[in-house]
C-alpha cells in the first residue's frame, strides 16, 4: 500500500515538473509575444535526469525499505525537481552542475538504502564520523576557497569541483548528539560532567564556523544543540534561556561585529540603504511583490535581479514566478517532511533513532525557517541554503542523506515504539515549526498582496523597466497630436525616445536605472496600460504574459510650436515660463531651464542628479520663489485705500492659493506655510493660477496638462481636471488690477515684480488678456532666477506676439 501511495505521489510530482518544463520552454515566446524566438530546451536534460534517478530511487526504496513512510520521498523529490528547474531557469551552467549533484545525491540514497540496513553502524562510529567532519572543515582554514572568487572561503575545491564541509558536518553533529544522548536517558541539566563532551564538540564546531564567518551555519548548529538538550531534558527553560542568549548575542554582535551590524540594520531598516547593504533584501521583497498571487510564470519574471538567486534567495525567485500559491505550496511540502519526520521520531523503536529523527527534522526545519524568513525580512539574513531546493551540491547531498535516515527509521513493521515518558517536547517542537512556517506564509502574503502596490512603484524596481522592453509604451503627444515621446524597436529591445528634449524637466523620463520622473511617472498607469484598458484585458495579459497590455497614448494640452518659441526665448537663463488658457486651465506652454536630454541618461544620469543648476527640477511646478511685490496692484485693488496688516496679507495669500498644493497630473512642490510675510513663496504654477483669475473675472481655473487618453474601446477620452475652479478674488478687484497693468498699444496686460529672500532673487512677469477679451482668455507667467526685468518683458512680448499671430 505504501509503495502505491508513493508511486502515485511521484506521478503527480512528475506531471507538475513536466508542465513547468513546458512553460519554461515557451517562456521566450510568451515574453516577446511572438513564435519567432529561440526556445529554452536545455532544462529538459535536468527534467529527464530527475525522472530517471527518481524512478531508480523509488524502485530501490520499494525493494529495500518496503515499510518506509510513503510521503517523504515524493515531497523531497518534488522540492528538488522544482529547485532544479529554477536553477536551470536562472543559469544553465549551474543547472548542469545541479543536475549532476542531484543524480549523485539520489544515487547515494539508493546505495545507502541497499547496503546500510542498520543505523547502529553510525551510532557505533559516531566519534570517527564527527572527528573526520571537524578535521575536513578545519582544512578550509588553510585550503579553503570560494567558487565566486570573493567572500568567505568555505569550500574545498579540486578540478573545478567544490565541496562545503560544513554542510555534512550538520548531519554528523546530529548523529553524534543522538548517539551520545540516547545512552543517557532523562538527562538532568545539573549533570554538567555528562554534557561536557557534547559541549566541547559543539563548541569546536561553532568556533570553526565563527572563524570562517559562516554565521548562518553556526546558528543552525546552535539551534540543533539546543533542541537536543530540550528533547533530552524536557526543560522549557532551555528554550527561554536560548532566546535570551540569542538576543544578547545579537545585541553584542550589533555593536562589535561588522557583518552582524550590517545584517541587523538591513533587517530593521532596509529602506534606508536600498542600493547598498540592503540591496539583496529589497530586491527579494520586490520579487515577492512582483509575484503576487499567481506569479509571473516560469521564465517570465526577473528573479536574476536578486543577487545569489540560485542559492540564498531561491525562495524569492520561486515567489516571483510561482506567486503566493507557489510559495505556500513549497512551505506546505517542507511542513509535510517535518511533520512526518516528527511522527517517525515518536514511533521510533529506540532512543537513538528517535533522537536521530528529531535531529534531522530540527536541521531541516531550522535551516528552512532561517532562509525563508530571511528572504521575507521576517528574520535577519543568514546566507544558508534551502534544503532540497537551493543550488549547492554539498547541501543537496546532505539533505538526501538526512532524508535517508528518516526513511530508514520509518521502515519498521511490528516494532513497538520506545517508551516516551514525556512527549510534550516533541509537541512543542512541532508547534514551533508549524508557527514558524505559518508566519512565513503570512509574511509572504503581506508582501505579495498588501504591500505589493507600494513596492512595485518604487523607482528602484527595475522590473518595470524590464517589462518596458517587451511591452509597447504609449506615446505622449501635444494638443495637435505631434509626438513628444515614443517607443521604438521590437519586443525585447523597446527603447523610449524623447523627440523634444527641451521638455525633459516637464515630461520626465522612464529609465531602467534612474526610474521615472515628470509626466512619464504621473501618467505611467495610462502609458503602461494598467489604466484605461478593459480590466479583462489587463488580467488576461497579466495571467498569460506576466506584463500589462500595450500602453495607451496620452494627449497633452501643450502646443509644441509655442513651446519651441518659449524655449528659444528662455535660452540659457534659469527660470520658467507658463502660458495657460485662463478659462479651461489647459497649459499651452510650460518651460523650465536649464533642461537636459533624457536620451543621454545612460551617460549623464549620475552627473545630472548632482549638478548645481538642478536641471532635473521642473521649476514651473517645483520651484518655490519669493512672491515679492508682483501682486502689489492686486493687493491695492482688493484692499482699497486701507493698509492691510501682515495677518490680513497672509490670509489673502492663502485665499489666492499659495498655501495649498495645486492638483495637476504632475509632480508639484511641497507647501511650507509661514507666519512671516517676507517668507511667502510660490511656484510659477501657483502664480499662473492667480494670474488666470485676473483675466477670468476672479475665477482661478483647475490646472490641466494631460487632457485625453486614446482608449481601445472609445478612442480619445477626455481626462477630467483633478479639482474644481475657485473664486479667489472679486471680479471687480480683478478688473481694476488688470486695468492698471495695461500698457498703451498692447492687446494684453502685464506687470513686472521682484522677490528676494537671502541670496535668492527672482524677476516675475505676469501677463494676460483683459477681461473683455473676445477670444480664449490667456494667462502668462515668466520667472527668472536673476534681476532682469527687460528679458522678462522681451519674453512675454515675443511669446504673446507668437500666440496672436496664429
Amino acid at each position: 500500500m505504501n509503495n502505491q501511495v508513493q508511486s502515485r505521489l511521484l506521478q503527480w510530482a512528475a506531471i507538475f515538473l513536466f508542465l513547468q518544463s513546458i512553460v519554461l520552454t515557451l517562456a521566450p515566446a510568451v515574453r516577446e509575444r511572438t513564435w519567432d524566438v529561440d526556445y529554452r530546451l536545455a532544462h529538459w536534460i535536468g527534467f529527464l535526469l530527475w525522472s530517471a534517478f527518481t524512478f531508480l530511487a523509488h524502485r530501490a526504496l520499494t525493494r529495500y525499505l518496503p515499510e518506509h513512510d510513503p510521503y517523504l520521498f515524493p515531497a523531497a523529490a518534488l522540492l528538488s525537481g522544482w529547485g532544479l528547474l529554477t536553477v536551470w531557469r536562472l543559469d544553465e551552467s549551474f543547472g548542469i552542475r545541479q543536475s549532476i549533484w542531484l543524480g549523485l545525491s539520489l544515487l547515494t540514497l539508493i546505495v545507502l538504502a541497499r547496503f546500510v540496513r542498520k543505523l547502529s553502524f553510525f551510532k557505533n562510529y559516531k566519534y570517527i564520523f564527527l572527528s573526520s567532519g571537524l578535521l575536513i572543515t578545519a582544512l578550509t582554514l588553510i585550503f579553503g576557497t570560494n567558487p565566486l572568487g570573493v567572500g568567505p572561503r568555505l569550500w574545498l575545491g579540486f578540478g573545478g569541483v567544490y565541496f562545503q564541509p560544513s554542510e555534512p558536518l550538520k548531519i554528523l553533529l546530529v548523529i553524534y548528539l543522538a548517539a551520545y544522548l540516547a545512552e543517557r536517558v532523562n538527562i538532568r541539566l545539573s549533570a554538567v560532567p555528562l554534557l561536557i563532551p557534547t559541549i566541547v564538540v559543539t563548541g569546536v564546531a561553532l568556533l570553526l564556523l565563527v572563524v570562517q564567518r559562516d554565521l548562518g551555519t553556526a546558528s543552525i548548529f546552535f539551534f540543533i544543540y539546543t533542541i537536543f538538550l530540550f528533547l533530552a531534558s524536557s526543560k522549557r527553560r532551555i528554550l527561554i534561556g536560548t532566546s535570551l542568549f540569542l538576543l544578547s548575542a545579537l545585541l553584542i554582535g550589533y555593536f562589535m561585529i561588522d557583518i552582524i551590524h550590517i545584517r541587523v540594520v538591513g533587517w530593521l531598516n532596509p529602506w534606508d540603504d536600498p542600493t547598498g547593504n540592503s540591496y539583496q533584501i529589497i530586491q527579494s521583497l520586490l520579487a515577492v511583490a512582483n509575484g503576487g498571487i499567481f506569479g509571473r510564470g516560469m521564465g517570465i519574471g526577473s528573479p536574476l535581479l536578486v543577487p545569489v538567486a540560485i542559492s540564498d534567495f531561491i525562495f524569492a525567485a520561486v515567489a516571483e514566478e510561482s506567486g503566493l500559491i507557489g510559495t505556500i505550496g513549497m512551505i506546505g511540502l517542507i511542513w509535510l517532511i517535518l511533520a512526518r519526520g516528527l511522527i517517525i521520531a515518536l514511533r521510533a523503536p529506540d532512543n537513538f533513532r528517535r533522537y536521530l529523527a528529531a535531529g534531522v527534522v530540527t536541521y531541516l526545519g531550522v535551516q528552512s525557517l532561517l532562509i525563508i524568513g530571511g528572504n521575507l525580512r521576517l528574520l535577519p539574513l543568514t546566507g544558508v541554503t534551502l534544503p532540497f531546493v537551493s543550488y549547492g551540491g554539498s547541501s543537496l547531498l546532505t539533505s538526501f542523506i538526512a532524508l535517508y535516515f528518516l526513511l530508514s527509521i520509518s521502515n519498521v513493521e511490528d516494532d513497538e515504539p520506545a517508551p516516551l515518558p514525556n512527549p510534550v517536547p516533541y509537541t512543542i517542537l512541532a508547534g514551533i515549526f508549524a508557527l514558524g512556517l505559518a508566519a512565513c506564509a503570512l509574511t509572504g502574503a503581506w508582501w505579495a498582496l498588501v504591500r505589493s502596490e507600494d513596492l512595485l512603484v518604487r523607482t528602484d524596481n527595475a522590473r518595470r523597466a524590464i517589462a518596458d522592453r517587451y511591452v509597447l509604451r504609449g506615446e505622449v503627444v501635444d494638443k495637435n497630436n505631434q509626438i513628444i515621446n515614443m517607443t521604438t524597436g521590437e519586443s525585447g529591445t523597446y527603447i523610449r525616445k524623447y523627440l523634444y528634449p527641451d521638455l525633459a524637466p516637464i515630461i520626465g523620463y522612464t529609465h531602467q536605472v534612474y526610474g521615472q520622473a515628470g509626466l512619464e511617472a504621473s501618467l505611467d498607469d495610462y502609458l503602461r496600460g494598467t489604466q484605461g484598458n478593459p480590466m479583462s484585458l489587463i488580467l488576461w495579459n497579466q495571467l498569460l504574459y506576466g506584463t500589462p497590455p500595450p500602453g495607451l497614448d496620452v494627449r497633452l494640452s501643450i502646443d509644441l510650436n509655442l513651446q519651441m518659441t518659449a524655449d528659444q526665448l528662455l535660452g540659457n537663463h534659469r527660470g520658467a515660463i507658463i502660458l495657460m488658457n485662463a478659462e479651461t486651465g489647459e497649459i499651452l506652454v510650460m518651460a523650465s531651464h536649464p533642461e537636459y536630454d533624457p536620451n543621454n541618461l545612460d551617460e549623464e544620469g549620475d552627473t545630472l542628479s548632482q549638478a548645481e543648476d538642478s536641471p532635473l527640477l521642473n521649476r514651473a511646478t517645483q520651484g518655490m520663489y519669493p512672491v515679492g511685490d508682483v501682486f502689489q496692484p492686486l493687493i491695492q485693488a482688493y484692499f482699497g485705500e486701507e493698509t492691510p496688516s501682515q495677518n490680513e496679507l497672509l490670509n489673502f495669500y492663502e485665499t489666492l492659493g499659495f498655501f495649498r498644493l495645486p492638483r495637476i497630473a504632475m509632480p508639484v512642490a511641497e507647501i511650507f506655510p509661514t507666519t512671516e510675510l517676507d517668507d511667502v513663496r510660490a511656484s510659477p504654477l501657483q502664480v499662473t493660477l492667480v494670474t488666470a483669475a485676473l483675466s477670468e473675472q476672479g475665477i482661478s481655473p483647475a490646472p490641466r496638462i494631460a487632457t485625453a487618453v486614446n482608449t481601445l474601446e472609445q478612442g480619445w477620452v477626455v481626462l477630467p481636471a483633478l479639482e474644481e475652479p475657485r473664486d479667489v478674488i472679486p471680479a471687480g478687484a480683478a478688473e481694476e488690477a488688470t486695468q492698471s497693468f495695461v500698457e498703451e498699444g498692447n492687446a494684453y496686460w502685464s506687470h513686472t515684480g521682484r522677490g528676494s529672500i537671502s541670496k535668492t532673487t527672482v524677476t516675475w512677469l505676469i501677463a494676460g488678456t483683459p477681461p473683455d477679451w473676445q477670444g480664449a482668455p490667456l494667462a502668462m507667467v515668466v520667472a527668472l532666477e536673476e534681476n532682469n526685468p527687460l528679458l522678462a518683458k522681451h519674453i512675454s512680448e515675443s511669446l504673446f506676439k507668437a500666440v496672436l499671430s496664429r
